[in-house]
């Protein structure tokens, strides 16, 4: 198991979201919040169900349109086109005239729980890594969402993943990465969605998600963990390092994991990549992201504005 070296980097706790669900466009007025203070509430516009489905939500789901598959990719312009150098943000100085909130993520009486929401809330939209992995006899295989994760270099290509808990008690995904280095990270397209969300599912060890999820395992050419034959991108990779990180608030409890990959080969959908291999087409990758509790997110908007030069 490789273990990191990366002194650098200060201890924090890390959580990984389990699941993700439609978005419940409800509102919830005038709740009172414990960090503004006696007196002081704020009309919140998020969903009802934002980390606990209740009793009803099947029938809030039924209320809602239906998923409409053939929504393109649209770019429009930037919201002020003609903006120059020094003219600020767009509003007109609206933004300027709000209050901010100052959070001490380790204040007496913060739950840790409370950073998480906190956290997935407004870090958003995430990208999700459906990482596929199998043991080290080979004879279990397992697939998982995780939407702690990003490319964060292209020479070489590297990719993170962070997961909840520690090395002592790893989950399947973890425990299998860290003993044979090995994995395949699978970006999720609209047109398996549910598929994606019921690899979340709390499996105990050995009981494989592909079967959960009836997803397609396809063959990897370096790897051995088999890549998902429905996802548009897939990247086979193999670990570079690990770190662990103590939390902050029970001292010498290990809440959670780094893990450094490296992509050693690239699957794009022959429709998706260009002639140069160079250029994934976002109108045929259609990709989910997660946002705040159960809910996710889709593309269906984009501007382009270009980079300035002196």
């Amino acid at each position: 198991m490789r273990r990191s070296i990366l002194s650098n980097l200060s201890r924090s706790s890390s959580f990984t979201p389990r699941s993700f669900n439609s978005i419940n466009c409800q509102t919830l007025s005038h709740r009172r919040s414990p960090i503004l203070g006696p007196g002081r509430h704020r009309t919140l516009s998020q969903t009802s169900t934002m980390f606990k489905v209740g009793d009803d939500f099947e029938k809030i789901q039924a209320s809602r349109p239906d998923f409409k598959h053939d929504v393109p990719v649209t770019f429009s312009k930037p919201p002020n086109p003609e903006w120059k150098q020094g003219d600020g943000a767009n509003d007109g100085g609206e933004s300027l005239k709000k209050d901010h909130v100052e959070i001490d993520p380790h204040e007496d009486g913060r739950p840790v729980a409370f950073n998480y929401k906190l956290l997935i809330s407004g870090m958003v939209p995430r990208p999700i890594a459906l990482v596929s992995t199998k043991s080290k006899d080979g004879k279990t295989t397992n697939l998982a969402p995780f939407s702690y994760s990003q490319v964060i270099n292209h020479d070489p290509p590297l990719f993170v993943v962070g997961f909840a808990g520690s090395f002592d008690k790893a989950k399947d995904t973890l425990k299998n990465l860290s003993e044979t280095e090995e994995c395949v990270i699978n970006i999720i397209s609209e047109h398996f969605v549910e598929a994606a969300n019921a690899t979340a599912i709390n499996a105990p060890y050995g009981v494989s998600e592909w079967d959960v999820s009836g997803l397609t395992q396809a063959p990897s050419s370096i790897v051995q963990p088999a890549r998902v034959k429905e996802s548009v991108l897939s990247i086979e990779a193999k670990l570079v390092e690990t770190k662990e990180f103590e939390s902050r608030t029970t001292p010498g409890k290990k809440t959670g994991v780094l893990a450094i990959v490296e992509g050693v080969r690239f699957w794009v959908r022959d429709d998706a990549i260009n002639e140069e291999k160079n250029l994934v087409d976002l109108k045929v990758l259609k990709p989910i992201s997660r946002l705040g509790g159960i809910s996710y997110g889709r593309t269906t908007d984009a501007l382009e504005i270009p980079r300035p030069q002196f």
